[in-house]
């Protein structure tokens, strides 16, 4: 009889990521595992001064990789004929659109000390709305200047899309978007993570996520083009050369798991088996 083989899938939802490992021939559900994210209130960042705001402190997401991972592969351990060197992909899902600033190397900005309490240098949450105003104006100019950017989406933008929270960002915190280098999609993020990939200008872009979220398609060149984003703001315009030119569907393959990541399931693992040490434990060693 072959070796089993198998597929890790990992959900990323509003209060807490899932991990599942399937046998990839039967569909056979081997083990699962849940994470809350511990940031927040519900794992979400709040502003009782302004309702439309909801943040996530990127950390998290690391966080729920190697403990949601880390514990599904520890219960799958004790299935007849499962080994981790049995798992030959992993799949990630994410909310969305959740965009976060990220410096050159592409951490995300809220993982420095200077920005580790500033709201606007986390996670933009899906259901973060504060962009409603940048949202309006992206609608009305892409009708005033007969462009097709969201013929596809209903035309009207979203607040909860990439562009407007970024537009917001640049006026609700300049020093944030001043200091980020580019930004990055939770849906982008986590896999560059996990595969050691990080580098805005070569991490792997997911079409859902450019699609009508980041206004991509290959139609028009790819993002929407300089001159619609000048006249929205010059910022936007010179932030352009900082995203990307290529996104793909999720067929294609973002990279092999990182050392680190390896490793830091391999620690979750331990984690899991020793649920008496401290989530700043994990922290540490984290940073």
């Amino acid at each position: 009889m072959p070796p089993r083989r198998f597929a890790i899938g990992v959900d990323y939802g509003t209060s807490s990521a899932r991990a599942l490992v399937a046998d990839i021939a039967t569909g056979e559900e081997v083990a699962a595992s849940v994470f809350p994210y511990p940031t927040g209130k519900d794992g979400v960042l709040l502003d009782a001064s302004d309702a439309n705001l909801a943040r996530q402190h990127p950390g998290d997401y690391i966080l729920a990789f190697q403990k949601a991972v880390g514990r599904a592969v520890r219960d799958a351990s004790r299935a007849r004929g499962f080994s981790p060197e049995g798992v030959v992909g992993i799949g990630v899902d994410t909310t969305g659109s959740t965009p976060m600033p990220v410096d050159r190397q592409g951490v995300p900005l809220a993982l420095q000390p200077r920005f580790r309490n500033n709201p606007h240098a986390q996670a933009w949450l899906w259901k973060d709305h504060t962009g409603w105003r940048e949202a309006g104006r992206i609608t009305e100019l892409a009708a005033e200047m007969k462009l097709p950017y969201l013929a596809k989406c209903g035309g009207t933008y979203s607040s909860e899309w990439f562009w407007s929270k970024i537009w917001r960002c640049r006026g609700a915190a300049p020093e944030v978007f001043r200091a980020a280098h580019s930004w990055t999609e939770l849906a982008d993020f986590v896999p560059a993570w996990a595969t050691g990939t990080l580098a805005p200008e070569t991490m792997r872009r997911s079409i859902c996520a450019a699609g009508h979220k980041a206004m991509f398609s290959d139609a028009w060149g790819g993002l929407p083009s300089k001159g619609f984003l000048r006249r929205l703001h010059p910022d936007l315009a010179d932030l352009r050369d900082r995203l990307y030119t290529e996104a793909v569907p999720s067929d294609h393959v973002a990279g092999l798991l990182a050392s680190e990541a390896a490793r830091a399931v391999g620690h979750a693992i331990s984690l899991a088996l020793h649920p008496e040490m401290e989530y700043g434990e994990l922290s540490a060693y984290l940073s």
